[in-house]
């Protein structure tokens, strides 16, 4: 069966950092795209950042440039979203999701989604 499991969210102050995993399961990431995306309350679910097969990395979200970066490990078939400085309006579940190759802003064009990861930015 073919998974994406994430972990590493939690609460965290402002100024803070997390980093969140997405562990693969019955496929290889290696020749996927990756695509974090989070939804705020009562929001649409928006791309955050997107690495693809042969590692290009894209931004989608100008308000996490500098602070999100996003990164791979194909031997340990998890790809990372490392968050610093994080705000309150960063706050929200966590997605992330996997397509062949490469990298594409919309939700629908990825066909492999992870559970969420609820992400807190309170003090």
């Amino acid at each position: 069966q073919l998974q994406l499991v994430e972990s590493g969210g939690g609460l965290v102050q402002p100024g803070g950092s997390l980093r969140l995993s997405c562990a693969a399961s019955g496929f290889t990431l290696e020749y996927y795209a990756i695509g974090w995306f989070r939804q705020a309350p009562g929001s649409e679910r928006e791309a955050v950042q997107c690495a693809s097969s042969n590692g290009i990395k894209v931004d989608y979200s100008d308000s996490v440039k500098g602070r999100f970066t996003i990164s791979r490990d194909n031997a340990e078939n998890t790809v990372y979203l490392q968050m610093d400085s994080l705000k309150p309006e960063d706050a929200g579940v966590y997605y992330c999701a996997a397509r062949r190759n490469y990298c594409l802003r919309g939700r629908q064009y990825y066909d492999y989604w992870g559970q969420g990861s609820q992400v807190t930015v309170s003090s």
